[in-house]
């Protein structure tokens, strides 16, 4: 499925995402590198084990791009204009290296904007939950989309 237009979306539509992704140590480490992020707790596994985790977490930008990134083949994928931001961002649970991630989207409200008569906002409630079923990730996100071409 490719990107959908901003009439195709629907109060309360759920996509359960056909990709999957089990995250890495190399996906964690470079990461951080090109972040520039050097928190111990993400890239010293001797550090790590004297926390209460016991072990290195994923970067949780990281766990935020994938589970949005994710989502775009089958919500966003050339339709649209731009994401306008990104709220109520959580990580109720940690990521390890080995986790899955799956990824649900929900729409929970779509407009048509108020400049342009060609486009619509919609808002997305994007969850990620690892192997176990555990949410690991929540957002909102806000993306201006564009409405289907007039053929």
């Amino acid at each position: 499925m490719a990107g959908l237009w901003f009439e195709d979306f629907t109060q309360g539509m759920v996509i359960d995402h056909a990709i999957t992704r089990t995250i890495t140590e190399a996906d964690n480490m470079f990461f951080c590198a090109l972040t520039y992020n050097s928190q111990p707790l993400h890239i010293d596994h001797h550090f790590a084990e004297g926390t209460e985790f016991g072990r290195p977490l994923v970067n949780s930008l990281f766990t935020l791009g994938a589970m949005i990134g994710m989502s775009v083949k089958e919500t966003t994928l050339g339709t649209t204009i731009a994401n306008l931001g990104m709220s109520d961002v959580a990580f109720p649970a940690p990521v390890f290296h080995g986790d899955t991630l799956r990824i649900q989207t929900t729409v929970e409200s779509a407009r048509e904007s108020g400049s342009r008569p060609d486009a619509g906002i919609v808002n997305f409630r994007h969850e990620a939950r690892n192997q176990d079923g555990v949410l690991v990730a929540s957002c909102r996100r806000a993306a201006f989309m564009h409405k289907r071409p007039v053929a």
